[in-house]
């Protein structure tokens, strides 16, 4: 009797736990690979639009303003802010070791490696991804997508390809900037707590920067914002209808950009140790 109940009280934790549990870990990896699908998809058919004509370049040049020049405030205040920090952090234990003269040039490579480009990226991915997929939604949600097809313009060309051109051809640009300016905080860090001439922190900086540092970085930004365009526009073109769409649309956006960004940064990171 004790034998039975046991068999039955297993078979019932078999049928209520484990299957779920297995049912639910295959229907997210089913879901998981089929986003990627949907977006492979998304990506491919951007670039099958990219050089079919017309060419959008007004509606380019108007997004590449607004998604470059309206994100440029922001950046120079993170890019101050993130290279005064870095050095004033590093001062301490440079100095501990009697190190302190190569401070100038470990924070210039630190930050024009790393943690420019993935930080102005991060930056970006949460204002203008967000941006990028709550827009696209409010405008499917209240179907002005859907009147641009009838009226006969190609929404996808005008509205997704322009937003992820410009992102892709941004964000370098963006980067490169706030790489100077938080080379300026570091300067401005240096100073608080010592005396060196602008002329003499630039030159031991240059002196230890090479091509290899700074040409990988520059091309992984352009996979950064192609990224985050991509995503973004995804997101917002294929939102479900209603406003809860796109809460949805831009927090997803912003999300799966950011962990976009951290994977294509490791991928890049191992190819370029390979040759250096």
């Amino acid at each position: 009797m004790a034998i039975d109940l046991k068999i039955k009280a297993i078979a019932i934790i078999n049928k209520v736990v484990i299957k779920p549990s297995e049912n639910l870990y295959s229907q997210w990896l089913r879901d998981f690979f089929e986003e990627i699908a949907r977006l492979t998809l998304f990506a491919r058919r951007f670039i099958k639009e990219l050089f079919k004509p017309p060419y959008e370049i007004s509606e380019l040049l108007k997004q590449s303003f607004l998604i470059g020049y309206k994100s440029f405030p922001l950046v120079v205040i993170t890019g101050f802010i993130m290279g005064l920090v870095l050095t004033i952090q590093s001062r301490p234990t440079l100095v501990e070791f009697g190190a302190e003269s190569w401070l100038p040039a470990m924070v210039a490579i630190s930050i024009v490696r790393e943690i420019g480009p993935v930080i102005t990226a991060l930056i970006f991915a949460g204002k203008v991804g967000s941006g990028i997929g709550a827009e696209l939604a409010s405008m499917k949600a209240s179907e002005q997508i859907d009147a641009m097809e009838v009226s006969g313009i190609n929404p996808f060309k005008y509205l997704v390809v322009t937003r992820i051109l410009s992102t892709t051809l941004m964000l370098p640009i963006l980067v490169i900037l706030a790489d100077a300016i938080s080379l300026y905080g570091a300067y401005v860090g240096v100073n608080l707590k010592g005396d060196v001439s602008f002329h003499l922190f630039f030159l031991q900086i240059f002196a230890k920067l090479s091509f290899a540092d700074v040409f990988p970085a520059v091309i992984k930004t352009f996979f950064f914002g192609f990224a985050v365009g991509l995503i973004g526009c995804y997101k917002g073109f294929n939102a479900n209808q209603g406003t809860e769409g796109v809460g949805v649309a831009s927090n997803a956006a912003v999300v799966q950009g950011s962990l976009t960004i951290f994977i294509i940064d490791m991928i890049a990171v191992q190819i370029t140790s390979l040759f250096i």
